[in-house]
């Protein structure tokens, strides 16, 4: 939960540097708990009180982690050695999107890269 904290605060558009794997997906795990419990949410407050407003939550939370959700993935990026415009990658149609996920598995660049030390401290 830390790492998802952090990157919503210290780190909130924080383009430069490394992301550990663990950083990135710690962050898309509880990204993708924070997207379901605002749902669910969204959904028991739109079907007791019949305000259509509240189907919004979600697309607000999804603006409010739309920045940090890039930068962690450029970081990430970064650890492997790739520069983060490899995102648009995944603008490929289904490709695209494999790439990505093998890119963000991949161990970190040992020692330091261009983009910075390793944030393992090998």
């Amino acid at each position: 939960m830390n790492y998802f904290i952090d990157c919503l605060t210290k780190k909130y558009a924080c383009f430069s540097g490394r992301a550990r794997r663990q950083e990135y997906w710690m962050f898309v795990l509880f990204n993708i708990i924070a997207c379901i419990i605002v749902g669910v949410i969204s959904g028991v407050l739109v079907s007791v009180t019949n305000v259509t407003a509240f189907a919004y939550l979600g697309t607000i939370y999804s603006l409010a982690v739309l920045i940090p959700g890039f930068a962690v993935l450029f970081r990430r990026l970064h650890d492997t050695g790739r520069s983060g415009w490899w995102w648009l990658i995944g603008f490929i149609p289904l490709i695209g999107a494999i790439v990505l996920i093998i890119f963000c598995c991949l161990d970190s660049q040992p020692g330091e890269n261009q983009y910075g030390p390793n944030p393992k401290g090998l």
